[in-house]
């Protein structure tokens, strides 16, 4: 039996920010808050938000000390702010650690408990209550935040995650103008992270032929847009095929789950704080190094929609040059290809295969079992930057 799960709603397309007082009506929403980080503020995107819900006289407030990779006391602090507001509606605007703040704090505010206590490692408690009804509206192109049910929060090595349906939200909104001021190096490393998305759904154990189409599909359009929308970033048709493609991708991963990399990008965020998206960019190639012989009939399909011509090349030869396809985009795009770039020291890559192992909920959907010792091995290619190839 095959299961897809999305949010009960998704409204897509340029300028659909005006639909939102419609979608609020129908919540009988009487006060919104909104999640925001600084950045979004500055850059004038909250506007856009504002002026909508101004014209609608909708009340609001906005909590805005949301930092990236938050720890467990920023979805404290949110959680303690939504519960002493008179808010009946929630809407998380901006990148995917605005959207995961906001996520956890409307379910947790009918729960008892704090974040952590929800932790997928180390959390003892159950969510029960739905909370706060929330729309999510993302302003990049990349985690694919608005679509799933996981808010993940940054701990002193590592990361962990509230993972619950209760998370997932009841409208999403996926308005591509948001996203034509994105600067260059966040285009790539969240259009990195969406294309990184949909390649590991598209070898998950767990896929299934529709999250196969989207994820095949998220992979075409990332591929063909990302270089265009990182350096040319007014090219509107680039922005709206990348929006489109890691909404893709963010339903392919919800459904088939991610494996590898999201498991070994973790520890560089607990432990050197390096964002999400380029963590996962900057092991993405390494880790399809080490997983590609598993799945070789996949990863023939990956070349292909990563805009390889394979059609002289035998099976083996497709998946290696998927995996340096993977590697070009990386390069292509700006983002450091070996750990020493981000300040990774050579000493600390036992204690982050030590850390790697630990998430189980991620390795188990690898094609190709993870010991830790494989683990090291990926790390230790990842900072010397070594692609074995089969070799």
């Amino acid at each position: 039996m095959h299961q897809f799960v999305s949010p009960i709603k998704i409204l897509s397309g340029e300028g659909v920010l005006k639909n939102i007082p419609q979608e609020l009506q129908n919540f009988n929403a009487g006060n919104v808050m909104i999640f925001a980080d600084p950045g979004i503020i500055q850059a004038g995107i909250l506007s856009k938000l504002e002026d909508v819900l101004k014209d609608a006289k909708v009340s609001y407030s906005i909590f805005s000390d949301l930092v990236p990779e938050p720890p467990l006391e920023t979805g404290r602090e949110a959680v303690q702010a939504l519960k002493e507001s008179n808010a009946d509606f929630v809407i998380g605007i901006g990148g995917g650690s605005s959207l995961d703040v906001a996520k956890a704090a409307a379910v947790l505010y009918g729960n008892e408990g704090e974040p952590g206590d929800f932790l997928n490692l180390t959390g003892s408690r159950e969510l029960e209550n739905k909370g706060l009804p929330k729309m999510l509206i993302p302003t990049t192109s990349g985690t694919g935040a608005e679509v799933t049910d996981i808010s993940v929060f940054s701990l002193e090595k590592t990361k962990d995650v509230i993972t619950d349906p209760l998370l997932l939200a009841d409208v999403a909104v996926l308005d591509p103008e948001l996203t034509y001021t994105v600067p260059p190096r966040i285009t790539a490393s969240t259009g990195v992270d969406a294309l990184t998305h949909a390649v590991e759904a598209y070898i998950s154990v767990n896929a299934t032929p529709l999250t196969d189409s989207l994820a095949l599909e998220a992979v075409r359009l990332i591929s063909r847009n990302i270089r265009t929308a990182v350096w040319h970033g007014s090219h509107e048709e680039s922005r709206n095929k990348m929006a489109w493609g890691s909404l893709l991708a963010g339903l392919s991963f919800y459904n088939a789950g991610v494996s590898g990399v999201h498991a070994l990008a973790y520890p560089l965020g607990g432990l050197y704080k390096i964002p999400h998206g380029e963590s996962n960019a900057v092991m993405l190639p390494y880790v399809f190094d080490f997983v590609w012989p598993s799945c070789m009939e996949k990863m023939t399909d990956l070349a292909d929609a990563l805009g390889v011509d394979a059609s002289l090349l035998s099976t083996r030869e497709a998946a290696v040059s998927a995996v340096q396809a993977l590697q070009e985009i990386v390069r292509d795009t700006g983002i450091p290809q070996t750990l020493d770039r981000f300040g990774v020291k050579e000493e600390d890559i036992p204690l982050l295969a030590e850390e790697g192992i630990k998430q189980k909920r991620l390795l188990q959907r690898s094609p190709r079992p993870y010991s830790q010792n494989d683990i090291f091995q990926v790390y230790q290619a990842a900072y010397f930057g070594e692609l074995s190839l089969g070799k």
